[in-house]
């Protein structure tokens, strides 16, 4: 099928930098969330990233009054369930997430396909409670979105061709780049990507390095853009242990087993940059290590 319409769960930070490409692209955006705050300020943030991406020269300014024109933003999520693709980007928890997808399965076309920006959750599963787990994938974006030119595509056991032709067609118009995953826990990236941030944290339980020190080594010594920490400030510490939960349940094996320090800071509410505080105090002028 033509996808010509998405529909975007969720508002916050993947969410709105979804609805920010998909529209960018051309695609008509319905942009839902349960809160007309983040709706408000989501819009407020494309603008403010295309308005940047003016500056650089990048795009045009007839096209971010276009791009902005392509989105619409509902509370009512039978809003969205028209679109020919449903992209959820809500909160990384499988209850969560069955809960849209049950809410939105009264209202779908019978040839809307339906996607979740899970970054680590079995796709096979979350499919096989909706009504079409051969139109149902992973579709899984990098933050910051309008930024990062990787999509993972995660096909469950049921997925069928069509509707991977049809995502990957979608990737190739954003003009990024798909890798596909086999749907086990955390699929690629994050597979690879948040064991290392864990064993980060427990450098820095054990006492091996402090804050700065840590993030320093892997920037310098193996040229990291980011230092482990600080890209976990910057994904949040609650998205990295539920994702660790989730290799560890799913893999049952040890290596697997998140950091108590990293579960501490989330106990706390030190969740990183959304939150003010995490491994780094964002609430200065300056990022200051907070151990």
């Amino acid at each position: 099928m033509e996808i010509k319409s998405i529909g975007v769960v969720g508002a916050g930070q993947m969410g709105n930098g979804i609805a920010h490409v998909m529209a960018l692209a051309g695609y008509e955006v319905r942009l839902n969330d349960i809160s007309q705050e983040a709706l408000d300020k989501a819009v407020a943030t494309i603008g403010k990233n295309l308005d940047r991406q003016v500056s650089r020269e990048k795009i045009s300014a007839e096209e971010r009054d276009r791009t902005m024109a392509r989105i619409r933003t509902t509370l009512q999520l039978p809003e969205i369930a028209q679109t020919d693709l449903v992209i959820e980007a809500a909160t990384e928890r499988e209850e969560v997430k069955d809960k849209i997808f049950a809410a939105l399965l009264p209202h779908l076309k019978p040839e809307t396909i339906l996607t979740s920006n899970t970054s680590s959750i079995s796709i096979t599963r979350l499919a096989s409670r909706t009504d079409r787990p051969e139109k149902f994938m992973g579709f899984h974006f990098m933050n910051p979105v309008p930024v990062m030119k990787l999509v993972e595509l995660i096909r469950g056991i049921a997925t069928d061709h069509d509707t991977y032709t049809a995502c990957l067609g979608v990737v190739e118009k954003l003009d990024k780049n798909a890798a596909s995953a086999e749907d086990f826990p955390a699929f690629i990236v994050n597979r690879i990507l948040i064991p290392m941030i864990n064993e980060a944290c427990y450098t820095l339980y054990e006492g091996v390095g402090n804050v700065r020190s840590i993030d320093m080594a892997m920037k310098l010594g193996a040229n990291h853009p980011m230092g482990p920490l600080e890209l976990a400030d910057f994904i949040g510490l609650d998205t990295c242990l539920a994702i660790m939960n989730v290799l560890h349940d799913g893999l049952a094996d040890t290596k697997y087993r998140p950091c108590p320090l990293l579960t501490k800071y989330v106990e706390a509410g030190w969740l990183g940059r959304k939150a003010g505080r995490g491994f780094y105090d964002y609430r200065g002028d300056e990022p200051v290590p907070t151990r």
